[in-house]
């Protein structure tokens, strides 16, 4: 996900947030130590992303909101069909909106808007050639409370869900919006037992992990922080937590 203020502000909450979370340093299972990267500033060609050593990339299926300039939105076949060919995974995921930029975050337009923006995902994915039984992974890219999941983030992923199926819906965010999502029954299952369609990120997750995850953002660009290095890119990097993370060339 793109660098935002709110991920510099990360609000720590007590260990005993949500029941089944695990500590940061936990033991977790992992798929052979593959790291994919996402991309918070600028693209990142294929060919480098293999030689700095990383497996894949999660790759946007969403629009270019209105006075963004990045290169990487939306993503094109040419640029997948690259990590193909480099030997490389692919997962897509959607985020069109930001807060105060100038749009507001996605899950702020309830269920219709759920229904809109699953339609486009799936527009994107599809003409990226990403595949009919790959999830896609939704943002929720700030550290929104209980009331405000029950009441319009939860609407936003049922509108989802209305177009791609529970199955194939993902969600990004921190350890507890993670665990709703999952507590809420919108989003699916990683063909992997005990793994939900789950990309948690370490900003506002207070040094809790949601054991079902299937990916873990363990380095987050942010204002203060360049994340990795890739040719002088600046790159969020991701911890693959199970064989199945949501890879367009696994057969489902």
């Amino acid at each position: 996900m793109t660098p935002v203020a709110s991920r510099r502000d990360v609000v720590k909450y007590a260990l005993g947030a949500f029941a089944g979370a695990a500590m940061f340093g936990a033991p977790k299972a992992s798929a052979d130590g593959l790291r994919l990267i996402d991309f918070a500033v600028r693209l990142v060609s294929p060919e480098q992303i293999k030689a700095a050593g990383y497996n894949g990339a999660l790759v946007y299926v969403s629009e270019l909101r209105p006075g963004a300039t990045f290169d990487f939105k939306p993503v094109t076949r040419e640029y997948t069909d690259g990590l193909i060919a480099n030997g490389l995974h692919v997962v897509s995921c959607y985020q069109f909106g930001k807060p105060g930029w100038p749009t507001p975050s996605d899950f702020t337009r309830g269920y219709e808007g759920g229904v809109a923006d699953a339609q486009t995902a799936l527009r994107l994915h599809g003409a990226a050639g990403g595949p009919d039984s790959a999830p896609i992974f939704f943002s929720v890219d700030e550290d929104i409370n209980a009331d405000t999941w029950k009441s319009t983030a939860s609407q936003w992923f049922r509108g989802i869900n209305s177009v791609l199926g529970v199955p194939r819906t993902g969600i990004y965010g921190g350890a507890r919006q993670c665990r709703w999502a999952i507590d809420g029954g919108v989003v699916g299952q990683s063909s992997t037992a005990g793994y939900r369609w789950a990309w948690q990120t370490r900003a506002w997750s207070g040094g809790v992990r949601e054991p079902a995850a299937v990916l873990f953002q363990r380095e987050v660009v942010t204002a203060s922080d360049p994340g990795a290095i890739i040719d002088g890119v600046s790159v969020d990097v991701d911890d693959v937590l199970a064989p199945d993370f949501g890879q367009w060339d696994l057969a489902r």
